[in-house]
């Protein structure tokens, strides 16, 4: 069915599902993560992303749709989530996707069904995840979420800005609200600003870039006080103002001409900075100062 073994995060309370699900997962092909409870299966994918995630929605304690809600908002946010419930009704359905989830099965569990709908969901995933990468590469502050603000998916430069403001670990219901209410209330143009705030405390804000699926709509983030980039680059590096100026544009591939002719300078003068600049950033050449401003912009 596979050709790698995926992993599957099986979530569920009852001792008799799980060891059927285990024995019918592995026969499959599939690698299997069990977790007990909600907090259990917060704490696994905290250190080990799964593939899909097959969740129990009624456990005591955590529920599977509030473990579904936390998880979107942690390192596995990208992994779809089936629910497995014997609750039919329409409400719980809706409950089920509304935390996150992409699909639902209803118990007992038909294993040729869950097979197919897994088989589905990774192909979704692994399309998404491609997309995702490429995003990733840019170095762009992307967030994505459906309609109702729910978390779908975030670039990891765009989680250490959140993490930044909000703090580590913080619980991010905040912005899904904020965000629901916004897509709620109005129909954003493309580049409409929110300011995003918790506790009163405005953190970051949003601009809104489009739709890009029936439940999905895309967001940069960004510091409510951007600071530019030359000034990034003078906070991490020894630089004058002029060299970090200099250092900017050489890593946005502009020739030595190029960088003369916007700064006023002669070709001979933006050699001398560069020179200064190895000197300050310790590489030997054009390329790795390249680099080295790359990563501080864009935490590459």
């Amino acid at each position: 069915m596979t050709d790698a073994r995926e992993i599957i995060l099986l979530v569920d309370d009852s001792p008799d599902a799980l060891s059927f699900l285990t024995e019918a997962l592995e026969t499959s092909g599939f690698s299997v993560l069990i977790a007990t409870s909600g907090a259990s299966a917060l704490s696994i994918a905290e250190r080990i992303t799964p593939d899909l995630v097959l969740m129990d929605a009624v456990m005591p304690n955590m529920d599977g749709f509030e473990t579904c809600r936390r998880l979107k908002a942690g390192p596995s946010s990208a992994a779809p989530v089936i629910f497995m419930t014997g609750l039919s009704e329409t409400e719980h359905i809706v409950h089920a996707l509304e935390s996150g989830g992409v699909d639902y099965l209803t118990k007992p569990i038909n294993i040729d069904e869950l097979r197919a709908r897994i088989r589905v969901h990774l192909a979704n995933a692994r399309s998404t995840q491609s997309a995702r990468v490429a995003l990733d590469a840019t170095g762009r502050h992307l967030l994505a979420t459906d309609g109702e603000g729910g978390i779908a998916w975030m670039t990891p430069q765009a989680g250490r800005l959140i993490a930044d403001a909000a703090g580590m670990g913080a619980d991010l219901g905040f912005l899904t609200r904020q965000i629901g209410d916004w897509l709620g209330a109005e129909d954003p143009e493309a580049g409409a600003n929110l300011a995003i705030s918790d506790n009163d405390r405005k953190l970051f804000q949003i601009a809104y870039l489009e739709q890009t699926g029936a439940n999905e709509f895309l967001f940069r983030v960004t510091p409510l006080n951007p600071v530019s980039e030359d000034e990034t680059l003078r906070r991490q590096f020894p630089l004058t103002v002029r060299e970090s100026e200099v250092l900017l544009w050489i890593a946005k591939g502009k020739t030595n001409r190029d960088i003369g002719d916007i700064l006023g300078l002669s070709t001979r003068t933006v050699n001398k900075h560069l020179e200064t600049i190895y000197v300050k950033l310790g590489v030997e050449n054009r390329a790795s100062a390249a680099v080295k401003a790359a990563y501080v912009l864009h935490g590459l």
